[in-house]
């Protein structure tokens, strides 16, 4: 009963038993190709995206940081950890990410900062938000040209800052040297401190208004803000910049803060990648980066961020076409890991329909060949001694012609042929009847 269950996993539907020798003699050449099909298939295979990717920000009280960190509550629900890198600005960003052997993956950079000159290998992943330029004062002298601020005691920021660096383009613009002073450097809370307590004039910081120091610094009636009435020439003259309207009440209606509409111009925050990123990972990030920017601001319209248009570096093929159409097709229907995998192995369909489906209708015309020939090359043998018995006339090799009969006829019945094949068998054993009587009639010569 056990022999015969075996037997049932090797019959064709016809209830043809099968030889797992002769379909593996038959078809190895096949299953050779069909290897090698699908290894070199697998050097094409996406590796699997990494758990834990790096993101370089900004101070801990600033805007990326802030950000980065709703990032990575996204990236935990998928079992990927972001971690939130602190630095002083996006400076600092781009040399840590640009630099050989950087474990850096992610960065905020401001826009103005780089572009695809400074390094080909950095993509972008779309503006994020507007940064607006703040220029804090104190005083009863309004300030409405940066001009105005020849011989102030400025804090802009420290070395490593974007807003440091736009700060210097600005300044320099309007002819006004560098500030050495104690405090230049200072940002964020550390630099509100000082402009309250007069040990700086002016604060230059671009940040977001969800900065804790700007909200703080707007709602502090002592300092005011700066409204340019030159916003406008400065698009001009720095391309990477926008003119935004702080409208009057934005920041507090009840308190009227602020008492007016500010102009001020503004950079963009983009997030920039390695191009080597794992598209998974990209997918990922600009899902994130979707769902945190995409509200309405004091700055901005719905939907208005993240944007593709006017980046420092080319736009990631992968993250435009989420904005565009959403997640990939995968993602929509399946887990983010099991999506991924089927995503992986979706390049071995090439191997499956080029090779495996046109040779799996060679299998059978191989396997038939393959008995046919076992059974062929008896015939052959037999067919050569009935001839040598047709033409001999030696009465003495009657013993050598049934001996040979003999190992032919052993031979066939070891045979294990399926049962489709039998009657050609059958046939076979007829013929060397009809040998054997031939035999047999040459030693009945020999007797009489």
């Amino acid at each position: 009963m056990e022999i015969e269950k075996k037997r049932r996993l090797f019959r064709t539907p016809a209830g043809e038993t099968l030889s797992l020798r002769d379909m593996f003699m038959a078809w190895w050449p096949v299953l050779l190709v069909v290897a090698a099909g699908f290894g070199v298939a697998s050097l094409f295979i996406k590796p699997a995206p990494p758990d834990h990717v790096v993101i370089a920000t900004g101070a801990e009280d600033g805007a990326y940081y802030y950000f980065a960190g709703q990032y990575a509550d996204y990236f935990d629900a998928y079992g990927i950890k972001l971690e939130v890198r602190q630095t002083s600005g996006s400076v600092e960003n781009f040399e840590k990410i640009a630099a050989d052997g950087s474990d850096v993956d992610i960065a905020f950079i401001q826009g103005g900062i780089a572009t695809e000159d400074d390094d080909p290998d950095l993509e972008s992943l779309g503006a994020m938000y507007y940064e607006p330029v703040w220029v804090f004062y104190r005083g009863a002298t309004p300030i409405d040209r940066l001009t105005q601020l020849k011989g102030k005691r400025l804090a802009i920021g420290p070395e490593g800052s974007g807003s440091r660096k736009l700060a210097r383009q600005l300044l320099e613009a309007n002819n006004i040297p560098d500030p050495k002073m104690k405090g230049h450097d200072l940002t964020g809370d550390a630099a509100a401190k000082a402009l309250r307590e007069g040990a700086v004039d002016v604060v230059i910081m671009v940040a977001s208004p969800r900065s804790k120091a700007v909200r703080g610094l707007l709602e502090d009636r002592n300092v005011h803000l700066a409204s340019l009435v030159q916003a406008d020439a400065y698009t001009r003259h720095f391309p990477h910049l926008s003119t935004v309207v702080l409208p009057r009440g934005g920041i507090d209606l009840v308190n009227d803060i602020p008492p007016a509409d500010v102009h001020l111009v503004a950079t963009t925050a983009n997030l920039v990648i390695r191009d080597d990123l794992h598209p998974a990972i990209v997918n990922l990030l600009a899902a994130a980066a979707k769902e945190v920017h995409s509200a309405p601001s004091l700055f901005s319209a719905k939907d208005k961020f993240p944007a593709t248009k006017d980046v420092d570096f080319p736009m990631n093929a992968d993250a435009e076409r989420f904005y565009k159409a959403g997640p990939p097709f995968l993602q929509r229907y399946l887990p983010f890991w099991a999506a991924n995998l089927v995503d992986r192995m979706i390049v071995f369909l090439v191997p499956l329909i080029a090779l495996v489906l046109p040779l799996a209708r060679v299998l059978p015309a191989l396997y038939q060949w393959r008995i046919r020939s076992r059974i062929y090359r008896n015939y052959g043998e037999l067919k050569f001694l009935e001839a040598e018995i047709t033409q001999s006339s030696d009465h003495s090799k009657t013993a050598d012609y049934l001996s040979r009969l003999d190992k032919i006829e052993e031979r066939i019945n070891q045979m294990r042929i399926p049962l489709a094949y039998h009657e050609q068998m059958y046939t076979l054993r007829g013929h060397i009847d009809l040998v054997r009587a031939r035999i047999a009639k040459l030693a009945a010569g020999a007797a009489a």
